[in-house]
């Protein structure tokens, strides 16, 4: 197919505010290099990682929630750690999550995969990179808010379902994000308390956590209670309700801030702690004694094997796990959408359709 010169696009131009968020239509069309895919995107999802990632917030200067100034940006962020891996370069096309077909390829990569169906692999260690290293789709390179975007072809991941791209593009962030965390957990059919389980991540990992047998209890506003129900929690504690003592093997906390402790008082003997996320503040404290007297495990989570995001591959086409799309928007209205995102009233993923229309 003949490809346009320039395509409609949303730019971050900086940390900060909504505002420095660019609607463009004359952004070049990016072009495969050696062992590339260009991808026509269809659609793609917001996630707590973009706004965070725009916002600065992932500097150890900024020491609040992630909602408080989301709109407006965080005084006395550093552009020095701004990104989730340090220093953002800018203007970045963000966008972590992305469904698409494959519309062109660079050199080496097998013809027949044109007009392939993708999933875009958003974390992923570049080739010749050492172990620590790893790339981020939106942060370290463009990502999926745009009409087009390229990705190494092995991280362009074909996948075969009967869900639509909107639905499709809810999952590659947040349900690895989940299925990281439940990896390194070693999670199994034990009881696993999850925070902030109305989110993306949050309702990824109920239904993950489901699929290992674990007894789920979901952490969530009263109004949300039913619909996690719904996605396969067992039980539910409302997000202002006491921690209850020893309950648990697991705990996936994608919240911190004010309540800790309250998720180690609730894990068992042995238990395993696992973060990846803090939504309500990074700054927590901590009691050691509660850590070595009830022989307790900390795990963060941030980088994932590949076998990851091929299981993820594999449980979507088995249908063993489903989008949950609270809402739509087109690709120009992005900025509604992370306000909408920040308003935290929607259950599970806020999707971004992008058509000929943007």
């Amino acid at each position: 197919m003949k490809l346009p010169d320039t395509m409609k696009a949303v730019v971050l131009t900086g940390h900060g505010g909504l505002d420095r968020l660019e609607w463009r239509e004359d952004v070049p069309v990016p072009r495969p290099g050696a062992g590339e895919v260009l991808i026509r995107v269809g659609a793609a999802a917001v996630n707590n990682t973009d706004v965070n990632t725009r916002t600065g917030w992932y500097s150890k200067s900024v020491r609040g929630d992630t909602g408080s100034a989301a709109a407006e940006g965080y005084d006395g962020a550093s552009d020095a750690d701004g990104g989730w891996s340090g220093a953002l370069s800018f203007p970045r096309i963000q966008g972590a999550d992305c469904c698409g077909r494959i519309v062109a390829m660079g050199e080496g990569v097998d013809p027949t995969r044109e007009g392939e169906r993708v999933l875009v692999r958003p974390m992923y260690r570049p080739e010749g990179g050492d172990a620590d290293a790893l790339v981020t789709f939106g942060s370290e390179r463009d990502g999926g808010f745009a009409e087009y975007t390229t990705i190494g072809a092995e991280n362009a991941v074909r996948i075969d379902s009967p869900l639509s791209d909107v639905e499709l593009a809810t999952f590659p962030c947040a349900f690895s994000t989940a299925e990281g965390m439940i990896q390194r957990a070693g999670l199994g059919a034990e009881r696993v308390l999850i925070t902030g389980a109305s989110g993306g991540v949050g309702s990824a990992a109920v239904q993950l956590a489901k699929r290992r047998g674990a007894h789920v209890t979901a952490m969530t506003s009263p109004a949300k209670r039913d619909a996690l129900t719904a996605l396969g929690a067992d039980a539910t504690l409302g997000r202002d309700d006491a921690f209850p003592e020893s309950a648990f093997d697991v705990v996936l906390d994608l919240v911190g801030g004010p309540r800790w402790p309250g998720p180690l008082d609730a894990l068992a003997i042995g238990g395993r702690y696992v973060t990846s996320g803090a939504i309500a503040g990074p700054i927590v404290e901590l009691d050691l004694r509660t850590l070595y007297l009830k022989d307790l495990t900390l795990i963060g989570s941030t980088r994932q094997d590949p076998r990851v995001f091929a299981d993820l591959v594999r449980y979507i086409e088995a249908g063993e796990i489903r989008p949950v799309v609270s809402q739509t928007h087109p690709l120009h209205e992005l900025r509604a959408a992370q306000e909408a995102f920040l308003g935290k009233s929607h259950m599970g993923k806020i999707g971004i359709e992008i058509s000929d229309g943007a």
